[in-house]
């Protein structure tokens, strides 16, 4: 296994660090999932977790947003505690089974998101926003139990990303999205970066994460094996495609996942 590789500089400001994650272990009572993951988040960056199916991803998001508690370490949201309100309220989550409340239409689940924040409602806004990912407007003031899968989830990123919180965790956020879809929403994500917001993102389609992410953390073997540039990660393994690297990086583990 490839020794850890980072582009981090050895000296951030907490400042400049959205997610500060150190010495994290969880486990469910039959050995430890994940243990002494640390890595910082820098803000304004778009950062991806990449790893095969159980190796901890979704357990590490649960613990980062205060839903779930580790078993060691600690993780501060812009300086701030997990559990400390100011950092919830910093904080705007996807999750990957995303299932918006059937009885809501797609406005009124948009305007009850931004209600939770605190920020103003617009349906010119909102109906511009769904243009933008190619949801038609006039699907919006029907129930989402009519809509299909791709048609939530867009809902949901819309939802998400119009709190315009700092950070933005979205995991799996190309689910259920066709090829028109998925790069209307990568142009999306790019907004988000461009206006200053922190994008912590975790997703199996790597050469979206390729394209997105400034850095990329591989989680494996319930370690992080590399944290570093999507680029370095294809120099390290001499790869020309990121999916080629992470699996050359994770080649010879002895631990089954489940798929």
């Amino acid at each position: 296994m490839s020794s850890v590789a980072s582009a981090t500089p050895p000296q951030l400001a907490m400042s400049d660090v959205a997610i500060h994650i150190d010495g994290i272990a969880a486990d469910y009572g039959h050995g430890r999932v994940i243990e002494n993951i640390s890595f910082d988040v820098k803000a304004g960056e778009t950062f991806g977790l990449i790893g095969l199916n159980g190796a901890g991803k979704t357990t590490l998001i649960k613990i980062l947003l205060g839903l779930m508690d580790s078993a060691a370490g600690s993780v501060g949201i812009f300086g701030k505690r997990i559990l400390d309100p100011e950092a919830k309220a910093r904080i705007a989550y996807l999750p990957e089974k995303f299932e918006p409340p059937p009885f809501l239409s797609g406005l009124e689940f948009v305007k009850f998101s931004l209600a939770l924040y605190g920020r103003p409602y617009s349906k010119e806004a909102v109906l511009e926003a769904a243009d933008r990912v190619a949801l038609l407007r006039h699907a919006l003031p029907r129930r989402v139990n009519t809509y299909s899968k791709g048609m939530r989830q867009k809902t949901g990123l819309i939802g998400t990303w119009m709190t315009e919180c700092p950070l933005l965790i979205l995991d799996e956020p190309m689910s259920g999205l066709d090829p028109r879809a998925r790069v209307l929403v990568k142009e999306e994500i790019m907004r988000c970066r461009e206006k200053g917001m922190t994008v912590f993102l975790s997703s199996h389609i790597l050469a979206d994460m390729d394209e997105l992410c400034d850095r990329v953390a591989v989680l494996h073997d319930g370690a992080i094996q590399f944290v570093g540039t999507p680029a370095a990660l294809r120099e390290q393994t001499e790869q020309a495609y990121l999916e080629r690297a992470f699996l050359k990086l994770i080649e010879g583990s002895k631990r089954v996942y489940e798929s």
